[in-house]
């Protein structure tokens, strides 16, 4: 950079050159430069960390710890900056996640961008990033606590989209509630089932996932604030830090606590490694979801094709009309990306050495990203795939009424090993199990219409869809 292009700054290392209009200050500037790889800090963790910093600045002034004028100028400086989109907010907050493991630097780039906006508007003040901005806190209690906001936040998008696909796998449910087809255990055929109960399934695995999440979500209420350093809440002004979960409980809508251990909320990050267990659960559940529906779409004339899904867009640049399962396919790999997120996150959380954890960017990270693509994947697969889903009742009948499971239901008339025999021998002549149960002598064509019926081999006057 020329002269006309920097300023100098100076911190406890030494000079550093800066570009001329960047509100940001030496630190920010040092790790822009050190560490230049891998993906940006979520813009989420800046506004969490910009609600984060008014509600201390407005807490401090009301405990006394900070000049009444001087927090009052953080607090304007924040306010402007909480109006800015994404693309405008960016600019004044370039670093990598992928920078020291407490986020120390991404708490000083917000601690320089409000100190020297704030001095912009108040000039007369000089507010300071690490005296008056971070006044009575730290990194190590600081970007801990944007981890548990911003996770929260995720989770309040997340919810309703996992509910959205509930409502509308329940629409289908009820449609095809008593629509029969061949039931199926280790990728062979067994006895009949309805396509409604098979649904109801997967809606009950879903409200299981959004009940784990739910219950488990307010762990993420517990706040590192006020731990300072390492726990001891060293420079933390009395009262301060309820002060501080009270104002951000008000913004964010939740029971921000800071009644906690913060010796744990410093070291560890267990809340967010038992959240995320869910989410990857979630996952697991949705790509068995979505591996179901997309095996029984197959086809159309080579699968099962037991179920029409909608079209698209062309699946294929050289096979002419071409239907692909590609909602189901950008569940399936979404899935796999929020199973190797909770390697991560497992990992990174067990790194709690001695009085804190150094893997607090990248697990933070690898959680905001499961829950921007769960939210977004499921979105799209109740929207594009389950909401246009047919069923191919011709296709349903015709497989069903070649199955040889449901002899099964002769077992209790004429016992298993005669029933085995009738299906074994229809399997091998190629006959239909009538024909071959009717061969055996074990029962009349009067029985067998009568003890052959596949509704009631559904049980579907027993069955509550809502369990």
């Amino acid at each position: 950079m020329s002269k006309e292009e920097y300023r100098v700054e100076s911190d406890t290392i030494g000079p550093v050159k800066i570009p001329k209009d960047a509100l940001w200050g030496s630190q920010t500037e040092r790790s822009r430069n050190n560490f230049p790889s891998g993906e940006l800090m979520p813009l989420a963790i800046i506004r969490a960390f910009l609600h984060l910093k008014k509600a201390a600045a407005e807490s401090n002034v009301e405990v006394g710890a900070e000049p009444a004028e001087k927090g009052q100028a953080i607090e304007e400086a924040i306010d402007q900056l909480l109006k800015l989109d994404d693309h405008e907010l960016r600019q004044d907050f370039p670093l990598h996640v992928l920078q020291t493991g407490s986020g120390t630097q991404s708490n000083m780039n917000v601690n320089e961008v409000v100190a020297n906006l704030a001095n912009k508007m108040h000039p007369n003040l000089d507010i300071l990033p690490n005296d008056d901005v971070n006044r009575g806190q730290s990194s190590n209690d600081t970007y801990p606590t944007a981890m548990n906001i911003v996770a929260v936040e995720a989770l309040d998008k997340l919810e309703p989209a996992v509910q959205h696909l509930i409502d509308e796998l329940k629409i289908k449910q009820d449609k095809y509630w008593k629509t029969v087809k061949v039931g199926r255990t280790h990728l062979q055929d067994a006895t009949p089932i309805t396509f409604g109960q098979e649904i109801s399934g997967y809606i009950s695995a879903l409200k299981h996932n959004l009940s784990y999440i739910q219950e488990l979500k307010p762990t993420l209420y517990e706040l590192a604030i006020g731990g300072t350093a390492v726990g001891t809440g060293l420079n933390a002004a009395p009262g301060m830090t309820v002060k501080i979960a009270d104002k951000l409980s008000q913004v964010y809508g939740h029971d921000f606590k800071v009644n906690t251990n913060k010796f744990w909320g410093l070291a560890h990050h267990s809340g967010i490694d038992v959240v995320h267990g869910a989410l990857k659960t979630l996952a697991a559940d949705m790509f068995k979801i979505a591996q179901d529906i997309r095996f029984l779409a197959s086809g159309p004339r080579a699968g099962y094709h037991e179920l029409n899904i909608p079209a698209n867009e062309p699946g294929s640049s050289i096979m002419p009309g071409k239907v692909n399962p590609t909602q189901a396919e950008a569940v399936t790999m979404a899935a796999a990306k929020v199973f190797g997120n909770d390697t991560t996150i497992t990992f990174a959380c067990s790194q709690g050495n001695f009085e804190m954890n150094v893997y607090k960017t990248v697990m933070i990270t690898a959680f905001l990203d499961s829950c921007d693509i769960l939210t977004g994947t499921i979105n799209g697969f109740a929207d594009k795939m389950i909401a246009g889903l047919t069923v191919n009742a011709a296709k349903m009948d015709d497989l069903l009424a070649s199955s040889l499971m449901t002899v099964t239901a002769l077992s209790p008339h004429i016992g298993y090993h005669a029933a085995a025999k009738i299906a074994q021998t229809a399997d091998k002549e190629g006959t239909t199990l009538k024909e071959a149960a009717l061969k055996s002598g074990k029962l009349t064509e009067k029985e067998y219409d009568e003890w052959m019926d596949y509704m009631e081999m559904t049980n579907i006057s027993q069955t509550n869809p809502e369990k």
